[in-house]
């Protein structure tokens, strides 16, 4: 008879499980609402009242954080002629782990003619943290989809520094069922050396990646390092720049603090869009 298993050598705890599933539809007068919802755990979508017929979303995560062994899972439908915009009342934060890892998913699912942007605030992760996330998203040929995610290694301002660590961050982008963008950032170990090295982010503690997935996408890259020139990125101390194909439009944002990547990005995404960023970005 084969002997049992050891037990984990991490302590055994009661985690976090937290689930938002949405559906948003076009109404006949041209608005966007939600059609579905459901909420699990401490994850919650709040629904602001905004100006247009655009529809905005919250997501608030009562546990204040995101501990070892935590999962929180998003998924979003949006129905034909659908106008959504998703983002987070504030910074998420990746606290330190003994061992478990971690699960952030989000599926993204956009109908024909829908338009989705994707801006959540920043990430933070802390020294110790070991992160998962996954971001699938599935788009119709004319969709529109806009992703914004920005990764902080440690709070600057307490003098932290993520020396040793865990982030697998994967994201997987179809459009009318072809894969168009398919790209995975992996860390794990001595974080700080690996962020250090010149062909990784040369020392830069905060990054961004911004994604663009429309008809005339390929179309508006000049426009959008013109975007990136007007936004004083080189005063700021803001690396960025701008690449397109596949019928898509990618930017990266390096800074060695979030503050100057934030407000560089502000400039940028809010001139790209045309629009300001949610309420909950400036308070």
């Amino acid at each position: 008879m084969a002997s049992p298993l050891p037990p984990p050598s991490w302590p055994q705890r009661q985690r976090s499980d937290g689930r938002v599933a949405l559906a948003a539809g076009r109404m006949p007068g041209g608005a966007t609402r939600l059609t579905d919802l459901a909420e699990s755990g401490p994850l919650r979508l709040r629904l602001p009242r905004v100006e247009g017929a655009a529809l905005e979303g919250v997501f608030l995560n009562s546990a204040g954080g995101i501990a070892c062994g935590d999962r929180f899972r998003i998924a979003a439908d949006l129905g034909a002629g659908a106008d959504l915009v998703l983002t987070t009342t504030a910074a998420e934060k990746i606290y330190r782990s003994d061992g478990p890892v971690t699960e952030i998913a989000a599926d993204l699912r956009v109908a024909a003619g829908a338009r989705l942007a994707w801006l959540p605030q920043e990430t933070i992760l802390y020294d110790g943290a070991r992160l998962h996330r996954r971001l699938d998203a599935d788009l119709a040929a004319d969709a529109t989809l806009t992703l914004f995610e920005a990764l902080v290694f440690g709070r600057s301002a307490r003098g932290e520094t993520v020396r040793e660590g865990l982030l697998r961050d994967a994201w997987r982008l179809s459009r009318a069922g072809r894969l168009v963008y398919a790209d995975t950032l992996h860390l794990d170990g001595p974080v700080a050396a690996l962020l250090a090295r010149p062909a990784v982010a040369n020392g830069a503690r905060a990054l961004a990646t911004l994604i663009h997935i429309a008809p005339d996408a390929e179309a508006r890259t000049e426009a959008m390092r013109d975007l990136i020139d007007a936004a004083g990125c080189a005063a700021l101390g803001v690396e960025a720049g701008a690449s397109a194909w596949n019928g898509l439009l990618a930017v990266r944002l390096l800074a060695r603090e979030i503050d100057p990547l934030r407000r560089a990005a502000t400039r940028i995404l809010e001139g790209f869009r045309r629009v300001p960023l949610p309420r909950v970005w400036r308070t």
